[in-house]
C-alpha cells in the first residue's frame, strides 16, 4: 500500500510539473500598444456600449466572491462597503481606513487586530470588486491606455494601473465585439505567474439601476459565480 501510495505521489507531482511547464510554454508576452486618442476613443466605446453613466449614478452595488464566501454591500456615494466572510464582519471605510469597524463574531475587535483585518477586508474589496466593475475603471486615476493590434487584425483595449489598488502594474487587455461591448480580457498580473491567461466577461445582468454587471466568468476550466448581483439607487 505504501509502494502505491508513493507511486500515486510521484505522477501526481510529475501531472503538475507538466502543467507548470505546459502553461509556461503557453505564457505570452505583454504587448505594445499605442498610446494616445485611439486608445482613448476605444475605452470611451466600451464605456458607452455599457451605459456608463447609469452606472455613475448607481448608488448601491451587491454581489459575492470566493464561492459565496465573501458578501459585500457598496455604498458608493459615501464610500462605505459591508463587507463578511466567516464571521467578520467589517464596515469598510474607503475614504478613511481608521474609521473603519470590524469585528469577529459580533465581538469588537483590539485596535491591532482591527486594523489587520481592516486591510484584509481591503484587499478582499480592491480584488473582488474589480470583478465586478473593472471595465468602468479604464479612466481611473493612473491607468494608461493604448491600442494594440490583434492577430486578428481587429483592435483590443490595453489598461495598465499603474497606482491604486492592491497590485499596482498591472495590465488588462480588453476584447470587444464590434459594438465596443467587452467579450474577455487577458491579464498580466503579479499574482499569476503567466501573462495573457483570459477570463471571460459574460452572463451580464442589467441592474435595477440601468448599468451592466456580470454574474460569471469563465477563467480556463473554473468558473467564477459573482453571486446575487444588484445595482439599484
Amino acid at each position: 500500500m505504501k509502494r502505491i501510495l508513493k507511486w500515486v505521489g510521484v505522477i501526481f507531482a510529475i501531472l503538475i510539473l507538466l502543467g507548470i511547464v505546459l502553461a509556461w510554454i503557453k505564457s505570452e508576452p505583454l504587448p505594445a500598444g499605442e498610446n494616445g486618442q485611439a486608445a482613448n476613443e476605444h475605452a470611451e466605446k466600451m464605456l458607452k456600449a455599457m451605459n456608463s453613466e447609469a452606472y455613475a449614478q448607481t448608488r448601491y452595488l451587491e454581489w459575492s466572491f470566493r464561492g459565496g464566501k465573501n458578501h459585500y454591500r457598496w455604498d458608493k456615494k459615501l464610500g462605505i462597503c459591508h463587507i463578511r466572510w466567516e464571521d467578520y464582519k467589517v464596515v469598510l471605510n474607503l475614504n478613511n481606513l481608521e474609521k473603519s469597524e470590524a469585528t469577529k463574531a459580533h465581538q469588537p475587535l483590539e485596535p491591532d487586530k482591527k486594523m489587520e483585518v481592516v486591510e484584509k477586508a481591503l484587499e478582499y474589496f480592491n480584488n473582488d470588486s474589480f470583478w465586478l466593475v473593472a471595465p468602468y475603471k479604464v479612466f481611473d486615476k493612473g491607468t494608461e491606455r493604448s491600442l494594440v493590434e490583434l492577430e486578428n487584425g481587429e483592435k483590443g483595449l490595453l489598461v495598465t494601473y499603474q497606482e491604486g489598488g492592491s497590485t499596482p502594474g498591472d495590465s488588462y487587455l480588453w476584447l470587444l465585439n464590434d459594438n465596443g461591448f467587452p467579450n474577455s480580457f487577458k491579464m498580466w498580473v503579479g499574482v499569476i505567474p503567466i501573462g495573457g491567461v483570459e477570463a471571460s466577461w459574460d452572463n451580464w445582468l442589467v441592474t435595477e439601476s440601468g448599468a451592466f454587471l456580470p454574474k460569471t466568468h469563465q477563467f480556463g476550466p473554473m468558473e467564477f459565480d459573482m453571486g446575487n448581483v444588484r445595482g439599484y439607487n
